[in-house]
């Protein structure tokens, strides 16, 4: 399997960045893919942000197979962690995010009502792997009308602050963090849902990892796509390009052609909604 590594020096000066950045916000609303809520998060989080409230959003939950999904939100759940499953592109459940924010800050509100503070505006810093979507997301819970505003009472000059509506205010963090790669499963499933760069992978093998995963859990999907037979990844590979005519002199499949063709067809959704890990094999 291809060894796919991390950057510990660039997680290191994000991770500085962001407990400063804390100081100034109410709540971490911490975007994951909801295909990988595992593999899409950065396991230094919990310890970054300590007791300070979260609100985990499951992104690109049309992508993602709804009764898995399901099961992330109740195993949350079950760790006294908010969650919901949202999709910026679609703004499935984005009109939730508010609500859910002040349900996440309940106690604060309260602390703010003992002090004679009758207000309910949200500061929230937004945390995410790369390319987990995080800014499709503002944009599209700003309604694509998001104003930078000044410094605020009580705040450290320089600081960036996204005006979301008015009771809902998002600081921004150019510094995020990256995956840690603790094992190599990690940085596969991040590279079927097209969260690393093709050019530094081995497309084939994440292309028979796909379609082995695929066939032990979706086989359907495969063989109502392609009308294949389920077999070994191999095999199956060979048979999509030839149902697709991808042919090289003497009848060879070609099989690079073939693979390009099947991660955009995975990753662009034209198999199916699939996720990639399930509670129950994880511990996040």
């Amino acid at each position: 399997m291809q060894v796919i590594q991390w950057y510990p020096g660039h997680m290191a000066k994000a991770k500085r960045e962001i407990i400063e950045k804390l100081k100034q916000v109410d709540l971490v609303m911490e975007l994951r893919d909801a295909r990988i809520p595992n593999s899409s998060s950065n396991p230094m989080i919990k310890e970054i942000i300590g007791n300070k409230p979260r609100l985990i959003l499951l992104c690109k939950s049309s992508m993602a197979d709804p009764n898995v999904t399901a099961s992330w939100v109740e195993y949350f759940k079950k760790q006294d962690i908010l969650a919901l499953d949202i999709d910026s592109i679609t703004g499935f459940h984005i009109k939730n995010i508010v609500p859910y924010a002040h349900k996440a800050l309940a106690h604060v509100f309260e602390n703010r009502r003992k002090k004679g503070i009758q207000s309910k505006t949200v500061k929230a810093i937004i945390l995410g792997i790369p390319n987990v979507g995080k800014s499709t997301f503002i944009n599209t819970i700003a309604k694509r009308k998001a104003t930078t505003v000044g410094d605020r009472p009580g705040v450290t000059k320089n600081q960036t602050w996204i005006k979301v509506s008015d009771d809902l205010f998002f600081l921004d963090t150019p510094g995020i963090l990256w995956p840690k790669f603790e094992d190599q499963m990690t940085g596969l499933r991040l590279a079927m849902c097209g969260s690393i760069k093709d050019e530094i992978l081995d497309l084939e093998n994440i292309v028979l990892e796909s379609i082995r995963y695929l066939s032990l859990n979706y086989p359907q999907l495969l063989i109502n796509r392609y009308n294949i037979t389920i077999t070994t990844p191999e095999d199956m590979l060979t048979q999509i390009g030839k149902k697709r005519g991808f042919l090289l002199k003497g009848g060879v499949v070609d099989i690079d052609r073939t693979n390009r063709m099947f991660l955009n067809e995975l990753r662009g959704m034209k198999i199916g909604a699939v996720s990639y890990e399930r509670p129950e094999d994880e511990l996040v």
